[in-house]
């Protein structure tokens, strides 16, 4: 395997050490793994509420009215009718089936506004092994566009809560997934949430939230999913020095994703009561797969690493090492058919043990030292 040239480091800023996600808060401390699943909750208000609002309920009902059905090996259209009686809603979710009338493990991706989702090719990757795709453009839910009013069907159907675009977005992901159980379709032993960027926030939040996914795989979700307490500058692959995202940029640009309380830490970072390591920390003890790009500089890759080995603490204390992985590759800023063969390589790592690759776990730079003093306490 050829080694990924190393990045070149210009600036490397912390703005703050990482919150310790091992202490309740009222201070005391976490010692079991019962303590740590009512620290979860805590985490949640923080991670989830305060970054991105407070999310949508569970449906008051769910409905799947198929468009198109067409049997094991093809390509079928469903829409999802759901939200509340008083103000319902639905969405299309497109389902590429392998060749069996079996249930299936499943991936399901909310990108399909993305032209890579509408390749055959990335689907045909996973339905030649046996794993069924799930598509849906999450537009659908709620428009990608700025500045428009709060005023989407979902919006309307639960105006108590405070979410925002990613919050519907993730919400997505679990009617698919609900949408999938009703047809008798999907394996339960197995569902995989990825998405880019924006998606991959979406893909953090929803898999950190709904239990039932197996495997969460973010790609390059930049501010909101990589550590807002690391900032740094680097030299891309073009020769281009470039910075990352940070906190003041995104509830700046991005407003109609992010919560409604966190601009209340623009400026002041170091006072924000959460990191994305504890957002990453609920979704142990399940798989977090977490790929990045090494000249994708607004994606943070240092911040993702710190990240990555906080929330590795927390796999650690939970007997669950090994099931937080990341990669790197060569290139910017997209999901490409490379990171598509490494999620299906760890999808059949978990479904049948097939190898894993010797790309997971590799670094293009010189590892910082770890923003947080602190360490998991000794498990049960």
């Amino acid at each position: 395997m050829a080694e990924l040239t190393k990045l070149q480091v210009t600036e490397y800023r912390e703005l703050g050490k990482l919150p310790n996600p091992f202490v309740f808060r009222d201070g005391t401390p976490v010692r079991t793994h019962e303590d740590w699943r009512r620290r979860r909750q805590e985490l949640i208000a923080t991670a989830v509420e305060l970054q991105y609002g407070t999310m949508p309920p569970q449906p008051e009902f769910l409905e799947v009215e198929p468009l198109n059905r067409s049997g094991p090996g093809h390509i079928e259209t469903f829409r999802i009718h759901t939200g509340t009686r008083a103000c319902p809603f639905s969405f299309t979710m497109t389902v590429h089936r392998p060749n069996t009338d079996q249930p299936c493990p499943a991936l399901v991706d909310g990108d399909q506004c993305y032209p890579i989702m509408n390749d055959l090719a990335v689907s045909n990757l996973f339905t030649q092994q046996g794993i069924l795709v799930a598509k849906f453009n999450r537009c659908e839910i709620v428009p990608d566009m700025r500045g428009l009013p709060r005023n989407s069907r979902i919006y309307r159907a639960y105006p108590a809560h405070t979410f925002r675009a990613i919050g519907a977005w993730a919400w997505g992901y679990s009617r698919c997934v609900d949408a999938l159980l009703q047809l008798g379709l999907m394996d339960e032993k197995c569902i995989a949430f990825t998405g880019l960027s924006r998606g991959g926030k979406t893909a953090l939040v929803a898999g950190a939230l709904d239990e039932r996914a197996t495997i969460v795989n973010p790609e390059a979700p930049c501010a909101g999913g990589s550590c807002y307490r690391i900032a740094m500058r680097a030299i891309t692959e073009d020769g281009d020095e470039a910075r990352s995202e940070e906190l003041d940029d995104i509830v700046r640009a991005f407003p109609d994703w992010m919560g409604p309380d966190l601009p209340a830490y623009a400026g002041r970072v170091a006072q924000l009561p959460f990191d994305e390591h504890e957002l990453k920390a609920l979704v142990a003890p399940r798989v977090l797969f977490d790929s990045e790009a090494k000249s994708d500089i607004w994606a943070n890759p240092l911040g993702a690493y710190q990240s990555n080995i906080a929330a590795r603490e927390v796999y650690r204390f939970l007997g669950a090492e090994e099931n937080l992985l990341w990669y790197w590759r060569d290139g910017y800023h997209a999901q490409t058919m490379e990171d598509f063969s490494m999620l299906q390589n760890l999808m059949l790592n978990r479904i049948q043990g097939t190898p894993l690759s010797g790309k997971f776990m590799n670094v293009p730079f010189d590892a910082p030292a770890p923003a947080f003093d602190w360490r998991c306490p000794e498990g049960d």
